[in-house]
């Protein structure tokens, strides 16, 4: 299946666009207050656009690949001003002589087929002591959990509607990242939630909750991986 059939759930009237507002705006903030703007920075992927449009602003040296025409042009579309360095081609593709100092997996790993072949590839571009991030959606988290106790969901790994529509090809939980990541050659640095999030999106949306209530939840969360809608790991390369 082309990567521009997915188009449509990157537009701002997907379902979960409330969700991808939260999450895709709070991570990018986490990374930035991790590193520092002189770093050399290599992120997988476009997306919605958030992440790129804040790390271009932030790192003075900022490149990204995605595979999508349609996403690239959607996203010069919404951001026009960007600064980032796009570079259109697979992840499986990409080559550089250059090393980075971060790389960062911005909710890909769950998107591709063979995420522990592109662990691999990606660690050896990146400089000694150089550090990956990356963020993953979570099986286990308070709501998913929450949804198949009442019966909502078969099981937490379960695949919904919203992620067949995104291309998602698995869920991810604390332990079955960890794992992927040591066995790509990894150490482990950080491991954090993104959003803490106990009911449905639809739920969370008729509450009306404000800012700071959906902030709490973000920052309450950065301590609580395992019952985070996602998860965000900062690993290093062990070899």
């Amino acid at each position: 299946m082309s990567l521009d059939s997915h188009l449509p759930a990157y537009k701002s009237d997907f379902a979960y666009q409330f969700d991808n507002e939260i999450i895709l705006n709070w991570y990018p903030r986490r990374i930035m207050a991790l590193t520092e703007p002189s770093n050399h920075v290599l992120e997988l992927g476009i997306g919605h656009g958030y992440s790129c449009n804040h790390f271009s602003e932030y790192f003075e040296s900022y490149t990204v690949i995605d595979g999508s025409e349609s996403v690239i042009s959607n996203f010069r579309e919404v951001f026009p001003s960007s600064k980032a360095e796009i570079v259109e081609g697979f992840f499986e593709d990409f080559s550089s002589e250059r090393k980075f100092d971060i790389i960062i997996m911005g909710f890909v790993l769950e998107h591709v087929a063979q995420p522990a072949d592109i662990l691999r590839k990606y660690r050896e571009l990146m400089v000694p002591g150089g550090r990956c991030f990356v963020s993953v959606p979570n099986a286990e988290s308070l709501h998913r959990r929450f949804g198949a106790a009442a019966g909502l969901l078969d099981n937490v790994l379960a695949l919904g509607e919203g992620d067949l529509v995104l291309g998602h090809r698995r869920y991810y939980t604390v332990d079955s990242l960890t794992t992927e990541l040591e066995e790509a050659g990894y150490s482990i640095l950080r491991k954090e939630g993104i959003f803490l999030k106990p009911i449905t999106t639809k739920q969370m949306i008729s509450l009306e909750l404000g800012r700071d209530i959906i902030d709490g939840m973000c920052k309450v969360a950065v301590d609580y991986p395992e019952l985070s809608a996602g998860l965000l790991f900062e690993a290093t390369s062990n070899k």
